[in-house]
């Protein structure tokens, strides 16, 4: 059984044992975050011949389950990952969708650079989601807030010790039910202030997503949570205590004349597929977006003068996420009974319009899957 999407053939082997529809209902009643995952995953293997020559090959659909790797697969010992994230929404007739994933695709080969793996074409990347949305769709839920994630992700598979790129690499995606991110009713969160690590450095890897990014806020994510904040800011200590990004989200601050500002993008940030498009979302209100360094001590001095009005958060799981509190052990920005802004919640909702059909796309952004 084969299915071409974008022009590559995926064989399918549909999984032998799929969750049960009643299994499914209740997993969908309460989806959390990546806590459960559908039926099957879609993979494209790559590797080089006895000439050098590289290449992609044997796309296909399998069953979701454990991947058989060496002991010594690069991946375990030099860390040659990267990975993506998006969402399929479904939308009041049923169908579904997903935003910009073009933007993801191209991401994910300036990451593959970065990382010294393959580029993957566009066309694969962009038939592994409609292929595996096609086989699980029945998994993307319908609730408010809620959509199916999609992970992309690229591994280096070749079994080998030397301190080289490796030659054979898997590129995968696997989809999980999800709800809202950081749960129930949308309230500023507490943030905390990471003073002794930083994510990222100039000329590393801060602007690829790489697992090895995230394996370095854990600890100061850690901190935040034992002192009953949702995230962590990292600031460039070197740059006047600059502000960078959250764990996993960019920040958007918006001005009391109603203009946004955000950190300039260094090299040391990701660019977010959601950050470029709170930008031109909040153009096409007629807002001003400035892209510039903005410090800590602006954003204190800019919270008491009333010069900065809001705060938000931006990401593919969380989407947007209004700023309450700023804080460490000796600093204490903002307020734990704030309100999410107006700017912030329109923002939000226009583009939660149009991500869920309700609002229309002016900018071509969705692609239908399903």
């Amino acid at each position: 059984m084969t299915q071409t999407a974008h022009g590559v053939e995926f064989t399918q082997q549909p999984s032998a044992n799929p969750k049960s529809a009643e299994e499914r209902a209740a997993i969908l009643a309460n989806p959390g975050f990546g806590n459960h995952f559908t039926d099957h995953t879609a993979i494209v293997d790559y590797s080089v011949d006895e000439n050098g020559k590289g290449g992609w090959h044997n796309a296909r659909i399998e069953a979701y389950g454990p991947i058989v790797l060496d002991p010594s697969a690069a991946v375990f010992h030099y860390g040659q990952e990267i990975f993506e994230g998006l969402k399929a929404y479904r939308h009041a007739d049923g169908s579904i969708w997903t935003f910009r994933p073009e933007a993801n695709a191209a991401r994910l080969n300036k990451s593959a650079r970065r990382l010294a793996l393959p580029e993957l074409p566009a066309e694969y990347f962009l038939g592994a989601i409609r292929v595996l949305v096609a086989i699980d769709k029945e998994w993307v839920p319908a609730g408010e807030g809620e959509a199916l994630y999609l992970r992309p992700f690229m591994i280096a598979t070749e079994a080998f010790l030397g301190v080289r790129a490796a030659r054979e690499v898997s590129f995968r995606v696997i989809a999980s039910p999800a709800g809202n991110y950081f749960g129930g009713e949308l309230k500023p969160v507490s943030i905390w202030i990471s003073r002794e690590y930083a994510r990222a450095g100039r000329g590393g890897t801060g602007d690829a997503k790489c697992g090895g990014n995230y394996a370095a806020s854990l600890i100061a994510q850690q901190e935040a949570e034992a002192n009953g904040c949702k995230q962590v800011l990292f600031l460039d200590q070197f740059n006047d205590n600059a502000v960078e990004e959250l764990g996993g989200m960019n920040v958007f601050f918006v001005m009391k004349d109603g203009s946004l500002v955000t950190p300039a993008l260094t090299g040391t940030i990701l660019e977010g597929i959601t950050r470029m498009s709170v930008i031109q979302v909040a153009k096409d209100m007629g807002r001003e977006v400035t892209e510039r360094k903005i410090t800590l001590d602006e954003w204190r001095d800019g919270v008491a003068s009333g010069d900065i009005a809001e705060v938000f958060a931006c990401g593919t799981a969380a989407v947007i996420t209004p700023i309450g509190v700023l804080k460490d052990a000796t600093e204490f920005i903002g307020s734990e009974d704030a309100k999410a802004g107006e700017t912030t919640m329109a923002i939000r909702e226009q583009l939660l319009g149009i991500q869920t059909g309700t609002v229309p796309d002016t900018h071509g952004w969705l692609t239908r899957l399903a």
